[in-house]
């Protein structure tokens, strides 16, 4: 599943097209994708100027012109498509896999005033659209319980020790606990624990713990680094995630441990050889010699 680096990447690519478009015309070609399409969607949105495109988590947020939110969840296999006079077939986003362009798999189509079509396309259907307003938000089901923005300013050693205080759920779990902070995935979680020497095993209590606030500064750091960097990388290219541009994402070059399972650690003189576990049903990578 994309994750906030490359849900950016994708808010980033459909930007230039959308912010100050108005859609002349929504098409739907199945009435459901996860879940049922909302309620009179196409006229809702019909005519409709959009003022901004944001992101909250891995939520894409469309914001028109008369109150309404969009919100968009990609799913594991959902991509917009770029398409135009100028620009054919651009996909925003950064994957592994190339994401599917089969006209099967086109779902809805969004025409724009400036001649291009935004075509969304979703083989495995995980992802989701549905409609709210701008005062309505803060109190939808998808985003009320959310935690803070993992690039905002509230991430730093302190928050992380009394987020994590009387936890002994481990390190891992913590961190993809989205009502904590949300956006983190496997990947970005794996590579941020390796970064900060943190086994993804250990208690996440122990940075509340005595002792525990230069780790969990060094962790807070490590995670807004590793963001960042995948942010300007455009994303990790692992089962799925395409750019707008229909390019890669380029981060999984710079996995220090994420799927390297058998293979040297990258530490500056560790002599550890990454390991593959699986926590609550998942694939984690680490170094136990240098991760503790």
């Amino acid at each position: 599943m994309p994750e906030l680096p490359e849900v950016e990447t994708v808010r980033r690519g459909l930007e230039p097209a959308l912010v100050g478009a108005r859609l002349v015309s929504v098409e739907t070609r199945r009435p459901d994708l996860r879940f049922p399409l909302p309620e009179n969607f196409v006229a809702r949105l019909t005519g409709r100027r959009i003022e901004s495109l944001s992101r909250r988590a891995k939520y894409l947020l469309a914001d028109f012109d008369d109150g309404t939110v969009l919100i968009s969840h990609l799913g594991m296999s959902g991509s917009f498509r770029i398409v135009s006079a100028a620009e054919a077939g651009k996909t925003p986003g950064v994957f592994l896999h190339p994401r599917s362009k089969a006209e099967l798999h086109d779902h809805i189509v969004f025409r724009t005033d400036r001649g291009d079509s935004i075509i969304y396309n979703d083989p495995r259907r995980f992802g989701f659209m549905l409609l709210t307003t701008r005062a309505g938000l803060p109190d939808h089901p998808s985003i009320r319980n959310l935690g803070i923005e993992p690039l905002g300013n509230e991430l730093d050693g302190p928050m992380l020790a009394k987020a994590f205080a009387g936890r002994s759920t481990s390190m891992k779990a913590a961190l993809l606990d989205q009502s904590a902070i949300a956006g983190l995935g496997n990947i970005y979680v794996c590579e941020a624990l390796h970064r900060a020497g943190i086994s993804p095993k250990r208690e996440a209590r122990a940075l509340a713990a005595r002792g525990g606030a230069p780790k969990a500064s060094l962790l807070a750091s490590s995670i807004r680094d590793v963001l960042e960097e995948a942010v300007v990388a455009g994303g990790s290219s692992i089962s799925d995630h395409v750019q707008t541009s229909g390019e890669l994402g380029y981060f999984q070059h710079s996995f220090r441990v994420y799927e390297r399972e058998g293979e040297p650690c990258l530490r500056s003189g560790c002599s550890g050889t990454v390991k593959r576990i699986v926590q609550s049903g998942r694939s984690t990578f680490y170094c136990p010699v240098c991760q503790r």
